[in-house]
C-alpha cells in the first residue's frame, strides 16, 4: 500500500468529513476543506503534473510552499502522479536549499503562487524561464534548466565548502555501492533499489555525519508501517483533530499528516508565525479547534511555558487525548509531574527515531502510574519497543551485540529501509547507525548522548563540523572551533584576522546555515589550545578536520580546555555586569536587545513596551536573550522566556513632558486603545490573554479584572449616563460590564463573528453599534443586551461603527463605506479603490461631513447623502481613524488630522481637503492620531508614542 492508496481509502468513507484546517489566528474565520475537496484539487494537481512532467516512471518534484489550507492536496497530488514530494523550505539560504535540489536531481518545483518572486530572486537562472500555473491550486511548476552551468559550479563550491575528505565507503559489512550501477549484489542477493518504479513517497535534507546534511529518500514501504503502528498505538478515530507542529522539511511531518488523513481524521495548520507566539498558539489548538493529538518537541512544549502548559496542554480538561515527544532528548519526569494536573488524562509517549529511516523507530507510553504523588520521579524514561517492521539493536565499538550495558543504537528492518545520498540499491535488513548511544538494562534502552561530533539543539540533529567549516570560510576567520557547552549553549571559538567584526560574522553565519545551527556566542581567542605537548600556535591552517586534527602537527584541540576558556569568560562577564541601578539594568538590557537582534549599529532607543517577537526576533533569538538576562544579573529568573516571547507593558505618559507616570505589565501584548471611565478614576483596556483590565488612573493598579474567552483587541468604549463599560472580544461576544460593582451586567453572541473594532454608543436612539469580522453590523439594546436589528455585509467589518442623531456608518474590506439609518434601513454606500480598514470620523465641529481612509492611500471626504465633497492622495494606505480639531491658536480654522502607514502626519483643511501641514514620523503607523489643543498624539510601529506640538507657519514651523 502507498501513502496515496490509504488516503483514497479514507476518503471513501469519510468524504463529507473535514480533512484540513486552516486558521490564520488573525481574527478571520479558519477554513476548511472535506476529504472530498482534497481529493478533487489533488486529482486536479495530479492531472496538470502528468501532462506537463516527463516521469519516466521515475519522478521526484519539489515543494516550495509554507503550510496552508492547500497543502494536502499539494502533496497528495505529487503522490498521485505517481511522484515523490521535496518539500522546499523558503526561508532557507537560497545557497543550500540550490544544493539540495540539485543534490536530489530535482528535475521539477512546484512554487506557491505568492512565493514567485523569492522563488525567482533566490533562483535566478537556475530554472526555465518559462513556467506553468494552475491558478485555483496555487501553484506554478518550474523545470530546471539543463545547461545550467552556474548552478553546478555553485554545488560544487557548497559540496567542497561543506563536505569533509572521504572516509571508508561504507561500515555495512557484505556489501558495496556503485551509483553508477543499476543491481549489486550482496551476501544475502535481495536488495531494494531506488530506480524501482513509484517506490519512493518523499525526498528530505536532512542532517547527517558527514557535518553537510543528507539527502534521504523515503519509499512508501518504509513510512507505511510507521503510519500504521502509530494510528493503533494513538487509537486514532475520525473524531481526532491532529495538529501539524513539524517544519516539512522534518520528517514527523509526513506522520503527522498521514497518521490523520489515513484515518477521517482532521489535520489543523497554522502559520509559522503563530507557532512562535505561545498564546496564540496555545488559543488556536486548545480553544478554538479543541486538538487532540499532539506531536512535537520538548523544545515546541516548553515554548509554551509552565503557566500555559499547566493551565492548558496539560490541565484537567484539556482537549489533548494524546502528547508525543519525540526529536530530542525527552523531559526530566519530574518536570512533566509538576506540568501535569492531577486530573489530566492526556496519554504522552516518547518518540525515538532517525531520519535515515524515516521517520520513527521506538515508542514508550509513560504508565500514568509515575504520575502519582508518592512515586519517585527522578528516574530515566527508556526508549520503549519497535515500531511494526523496524529492528533495533546495541552494539560496541567492535560490532557485538550489547544485550547488558552501554553501546551504538542500530535501526533498520527487512523494509525499513531509506536511500541517502547516491545510493541506488541497499541490501534488504540493512541496518543504520544513528551516533546515540544507550544503556541497555533488562532489555530496556536508556539514552545516554551523543559520543561524536553531532548533536541535537531545536529538535534538529547536525554535526557541529558544519558551523566550524562555515565559519572557517569566512575571510575575517584565521581559524575556530566549536564546543557544545553543558549541552546547552552551541560555542564559537574564533582566533580572528585583524578586521574582524563580530556582528558581521554572525550576519554571514545566518546566511550560510539553518537558525538552528547558528551559534549562541562567539568568543575571540588568541590561538587555539591543543592536546599532548604542542604549543600553541595563532595561525591554524583551514585543513582542520572535524576531530581538530592539524596536518603535520601531533595532537587535537582541546575541547576541555576551550571549556575553561569560556567559563572564565563567564566568570568575567558576571565581574563585570555589577549593576549599580534600575537605570544601569535598563541601559544594558536595550544593549542585549540589540545584540540578540543584530541591531547593535541602531541608535534608536528600545521601548519598554517593545514585545520581543514584533521587534524582529524570533524563538531562537529570543532564547539568547533569555541567556544573557539571566547572566547579567546572575541568577535564574522563573518565568523569564514566557515574558520575553509574549508580555508588554502599558504606560501612562504625561502629555506636556512625555514623562511615564506609572506602567503596569499585563498579561501579554495589547492591541487595544486605553479607555477613562465615566468617574476618570480608572482606565480600561483589553489585553490578548483574553482578559479586560480595570486599572487605577492615578498609579496604574489593578482594580479589577474580567476574563472573556479569547483575545481582546476591540477598544471599550463607556456609556456617559450609567457609566458601564462596552466592549467587544475575539470570543464572538460583546459584553456589558459594571467596572464599579465588578460584574458583567450582560454577553451577548454575535453570531460567529470575532468583535475586532470598538462598539459605538448612541444616545438616541439608544443604541449600541456592534461590527463583526464575520461581516455582521448589529444594533443592540445597551441595557438589557437583545439584539434591535442587524445587517451582514459578507466581508469582515475591521472598521468601527460610528452614528450621529441620524445615521450610523462603518467602514468594510470590500471598498465600501455603507451608512445605515438608526432602524436598520440601509441608506447608500461610498466605494473607493481599496479595503477600509479606517473607522469613519463624524464630529459635532462638521455635522454634515463624514471622514475616513482607504487602503486606496486616499483620505475621503463625503456628506451626509453620500456624495464626494474631497479627497486628498497620501503617500501610502491609511488605516487609523482621521481626528478633526479646532484651536484658538491655529487660528480657529477646523482641521483634520490623518496618518498614513508610511509615518506622514497629514494636517489637512477639513472644508476644502487641502494640506495645511506635514511631517514624518520615524516608522510606520497603524494607530489613529488623537489631538489636544495643539498636541497631537499617536502611536507608532518603532514603539514610541509621539506628541507632536502644531503651530501656525508664521509662528513656528513643525
Amino acid at each position: 500500500m502507498t501513502l496515496q492508496e490509504l488516503v483514497n481509502q479514507a476518503a471513501s468513507l469519510y468524504s463529507d468529513r473535514k480533512a484540513v484546517w486552516f486558521d490564520e489566528c488573525n481574527g478571520k474565520p479558519p477554513t476548511f476543506y472535506t476529504y472530498a475537496t482534497v481529493i478533487k484539487l489533488a486529482v486536479e494537481l495530479t492531472a496538470f503534473l502528468q501532462k506537463l512532467c516527463d516521469q519516466q516512471g521515475k519522478c521526484e518534484i519539489g515543494l516550495y510552499c509554507y503550510p496552508g489550507i492547500n497543502l494536502p492536496s499539494w502533496i497528495l497530488g505529487i503522490l498521485q502522479v505517481p511522484a515523490a514530494y521535496s518539500p522546499i523550505d523558503p526561508d532557507a539560504p537560497p545557497m543550500l536549499s540550490t544544493y539540495f535540489m540539485e543534490k536530489s536531481n530535482l528535475q521539477y518545483v512546484l512554487v506557491e503562487n505568492d512565493k514567485l518572486n523569492k522563488f525567482r530572486m533566490s533562483h535566478v537562472g537556475y530554472f526555465n524561464h518559462s513556467s506553468s500555473a494552475i491558478e485555483h491550486i496555487g501553484l506554478t511548476l518550474f523545470q530546471m534548466s539543463l545547461s545550467n552551468t552556474d548552478l553546478n559550479s555553485q554545488v560544487d563550491n557548497v559540496a567542497s565548502k561543506y563536505e569533509p575528505p572521504k572516509a571508508m565507503a561504507n561500515s555495512q559489512p557484505g556489501y558495496t555501492i556503485h551509483p553508477d550501477q543499476t543491481e549489486v549484489k550482496t551476501s544475502e542477493g535481495a536488495y531494494m533499489a531506488v530506480g524501482q518504479k513509484y517506490s519512493l513517497a518523499y525526498i528530505l535534507h536532512t542532517s547527517g555525519t558527514t557535518g553537510i546534511p543528507k539527502i534521504v529518500r523515503v519509499p512508501h514501504k518504509c513510512i507505511v508501517p510507521n503510519i500504521q503502528h502509530l494510528k493503533s498505538i494513538f487509537e486514532i478515530t475520525q473524531d481526532d483533530l491532529l495538529f501539524l507542529a513539524s517544519p516539512l522539511t522534518f520528517d514527523p511531518s509526513a506522520v503527522e499528516l498521514f497518521v490523520a488523513l489515513t484515518s477521517g481524521a482532521s489535520i489543523l495548520i497554522v502559520p509559522n508565525t503563530v507557532k512562535m507566539i505561545p498564546v496564540e498558539l496555545s488559543a488556536a489548538l486548545f480553544h478554538h479547534h479543541r486538538v487532540t493529538v499532539l506531536q512535537a518537541t520538548p523544545t515546541l512544549l516548553r515554548r509554551f511555558g509552565a503557566h500555559i502548559i499547566k493551565s492548558t496542554v496539560l490541565s484537567a480538561n484539556t482537549s489533548l487525548r494524546v502528547l508525543a515527544l519525540g526529536g530530542e532528548a525527552f523531559p526530566k519526569l519530574n518536570l512533566l509531574k509538576s506540568w501535569k494536573h492531577k486530573q489530566n488524562k492526556t496519554s504522552i509517549f516518547n518518540l525515538y527515531g532517525i531520519t535515515e529511516v524515516s521517520s520513527w523507530a521506538t515508542c514508550y507510553k509513560i504508565p500514568e502510574e509515575v504520575f502519582a504523588d508518592d512515586l519517585r520521579t527522578d528516574f530515566p524514561i527508556h526508549l520503549g519497543s519497535p515500531l511494526l517492521g523496524t529492528k533495533v539493536e546495541v552494539r560496541d565499538a567492535n560490532g557485538s551485540a550489547v544485550l547488558e550495558g552501554e553501546g551504538q543504537i542500530f535501526i533498520g528492518g527487512e523494509e525499513r529501509i531509506c536511500f541517502l545520498d547516491d545510493e541506488v540499491t541497499v541490501p534488504l535488513g540493512t541496518m543504520r547507525e544513528t551516533g546515540d548511544f544507550v544503556r541497555v538494562q533488562n532489555t530496556k534502552l536508556f539514552f545516554l548522548g551523543r559520543k561524536d561530533n553531532q548533536i541535537k539543539r531545536h529538535g534538529k540533529r547536525f554535526n557541529i563540523e558544519w558551523l566550524q567549516q562555515a565559519a572557517e570560510d569566512l575571510r575575517q576567520v584565521e581559524a575556530c572551533a566549536v564546543t557544545w557547552y553543558q549541552q546547552e549553549k552551541l560555542i564559537l571559538f574564533v582566533v580572528p584576522k585583524d578586521d574582524l567584526k563580530e556582528k558581521e560574522v554572525v550576519k554571514e553565519l545566518q546566511k550560510r546555515l539553518p537558525a538552528y545551527a547558528v551559534p549562541d556566542e562567539l568568543v575571540l581567542i588568541k590561538a587555539l589550545p591543543l592536546t599532548s605537548h604542542v604549543f600553541p600556535v595563532a595561525v591554524y591552517n583551514r585543513t582542520l578536520t572535524s576531530a581538530g586534527e592539524k596536518s603535520g602537527l601531533e595532537g587535537k584541540v582541546d575541547m576541555s580546555e576551550l571549556n575553561k576558556i569560556y567559563q572564565n569568560h563567564l566568570n568575567s562577564r558576571r565581574r563585570d555586569s555589577k549593576l549599580s541601578g534600575a537605570e544601569e539594568l535598563w541601559e544594558r538590557l536595550q544593549y542585549l536587545w540589540k545584540s540578540s537582534l543584530g541591531l547593535l549599529g541602531d541608535s534608536t532607543g528600545i521601548s519598554k513596551d517593545a514585545v520581543f517577537l514584533h521587534s524582529g526576533g524570533d524563538s531562537l533569538q529570543a532564547l539568547r536573550f533569555y541567556d544573557e538576562i539571566e547572566m547579567l544579573v546572575g541568577k535564574a529568573v522563573p518565568g523569564l522566556l514566557e515574558v520575553i516571547l509574549s508580555h508588554s507593558i502599558e504606560e501612562a505618559i504625561d502629555l506636556d513632558l512625555g514623562e511615564i507616570k506609572w506602567e503596569k505589565n499585563l498579561g501579554d501584548r495589547i492591541e487595544s486603545s486605553a479607555c477613562v471611565s465615566k468617574c476618570g478614576n480608572f482606565i480600561v483596556v483589553g489585553c490578548y490573554d483574553g482578559l479586560v483590565y480595570v486599572l487605577q488612573s492615578s498609579n496604574g493598579e489593578i482594580h479589577w479584572t474580567f476574563v472573556t474567552e479569547d483575545t481582546v483587541k476591540s477598544s471599550a468604549v463607556v456609556d456617559p449616563s450609567s457609566g458601564l463599560v462596552y466592549i467587544g472580544s475575539h470570543d464572538q461576544h460583546v459584553y456589558s460590564l459594571d467596572i464599579y460593582k465588578k460584574e458583567c451586567m450582560w454577553k451577548l453572541h454575535c453570531e460567529g463573528g470575532a468583535v475586532f473594532s470598538s462598539p459605538c454608543l448612541s444616545s438616541l436612539p439608544h443604541h449600541l453599534y456592534v461590527a463583526t469580522l464575520g461581516g455582521l453590523l448589529l444594533a443592540v439594546n445597551p441595557v438589557t443586551g437583545s439584539k434591535i436589528w442587524k445587517s451582514f455585509l459578507r466581508k469582515p467589518l475591521f472598521s468601527s461603527p460610528h452614528c450621529n442623531e441620524k445615521y450610523v456608518c462603518v467602514g468594510c474590506v470590500d471598498g465600501n463605506l455603507y451608512c445605515y439609518t438608526h432602524s436598520g434601513e440601509k441608506v447608500w454606500q461610498f466605494s473607493t479603490s481599496g479595503p477600509v480598514f479606517s473607522s469613519p470620523c463624524i464630529s459635532s465641529l462638521t455635522k454634515q461631513e463624514i471622514f475616513f481612509g482607504s487602503h486606496d492611500c486616499f483620505i475621503y471626504c463625503c456628506n451626509m447623502e453620500g456624495n464626494l465633497l474631497w479627497k486628498f492622495k497620501a503617500s501610502s494606505s491609511v488605516y487609523g481613524t482621521p481626528f478633526v480639531f479646532q484651536s484658538d491658536d491655529l487660528k480657529n480654522k477646523i482641521l483634520l488630522a490623518a496618518i498614513s502607514t508610511d509615518g506622514k502626519v497629514w494636517i489637512l483643511n477639513a472644508k476644502s481637503g487641502t494640506a495645511e501641514g506635514v511631517d514624518k514620523l520615524p516608522g510606520e503607523v497603524f494607530s489613529s492620531p488623537v489631538v489636544w489643543g495643539t498636541k497631537l498624539v499617536v502611536g507608532c510601529r518603532n514603539d514610541y508614542v509621539y506628541c507632536l506640538d502644531l503651530y501656525i507657519q508664521e509662528k513656528k514651523n513643525s
